[in-house]
């Protein structure tokens, strides 16, 4: 099946959202709640699965297709966005935190990209949305993703997101580039993917850095993030107040004048 063509434009820095404009009977497919506003003549519809097919696959096709989102951590459902309209309509989906929007012309990378959980927003009804599994028990217990990553499949066009600021680095055949793991958030299908220990004592545990990197081998591009998610809510988390039995002015030298002040004990 060929995925439909989508014209869009991205708004924003850091709290970015794009804008698809469909031609009439065009759809979009995008993840549960990711939609910020559309144009009076969108048709909503909930589906199983990616919406890939949809009317060709049986209801088995449908569950399995769905019970493939699920082991990615994503929703059962997805919802299709349709121009139900006879002029061209359109419709906004905002990421769910800071950082960037990527577009991704799957044409460009041979019909296929491998991204982190969680990454995919929207795409081109025709896009398959799948699951890659990682086959080798290092990367799986220590890839910061698990054994199972999104796969994006087809070729049309395709919306991820990550946080921070992204990097777009383009490997040569061979060439090796070593990242945080939970830092890599996308890459093309004939890049090798592995996790690598980093060695010494005082590395591994005085080091700060992680026990573990993702290298990355050429031939083929990676998308790197400056700031992984969950470094960010765990930042959050350990500065909001009495978050995890510690003072919300925990790091100032007035910390335990202010809490008598404040009457904290």
């Amino acid at each position: 099946m060929y995925s439909h063509e989508i014209d869009y434009k991205i708004y924003g820095d850091d709290m970015q959202f794009v804008e698809i404009e469909l031609d009439p009977r065009e759809t979009v497919v995008a993840e549960a709640g990711a939609m910020m506003m559309m144009d009076p003549n969108m048709q909503m519809e909930t589906i199983f699965g990616d919406g890939s097919n949809q009317k060709s696959n049986g209801f088995m096709d449908k569950l399995f297709s769905a019970g493939k989102r699920v082991l990615t951590g994503e929703s059962l459902f997805m919802t299709a966005f349709t121009n139900s309209g006879v002029v061209k309509e359109k419709i906004s989906f905002a990421a769910p935190y800071p950082g960037k929007i990527i577009p991704i012309d799957l044409r460009m990378y041979q019909g296929k990209l491998i991204c982190q959980k969680d990454a995919f927003l929207c795409a081109a009804k025709g896009v398959s949305i799948g699951i890659d599994f990682r086959k080798k028990l290092s990367v799986g217990f220590f890839g910061g993703e698990g054994f199972i990553l999104e796969k994006l499949e087809g070729d049309g066009l395709a919306f991820i997101h990550a946080c921070g600021a992204i990097v777009k680095r383009d490997l040569r055949p061979g060439e090796i580039l070593r990242v945080d793991t939970g830092c890599l958030v996308a890459m093309t299908k004939d890049v090798h993917y592995d996790i690598q220990f980093v060695g010494g004592i005082k590395n591994t545990f005085f080091g700060g850095e992680g026990v573990f990197f993702a290298t990355v081998t050429g031939p083929g591009s990676v998308w790197v993030q400056s700031l992984p998610f969950s470094r960010l809510a765990g930042r959050v988390f350990a500065a909001a107040p009495n978050a995890g039995g510690r003072s919300k002015e925990e790091g100032s030298v007035l910390g335990l004048f202010g809490n008598l002040i404040d009457g904290d004990n």
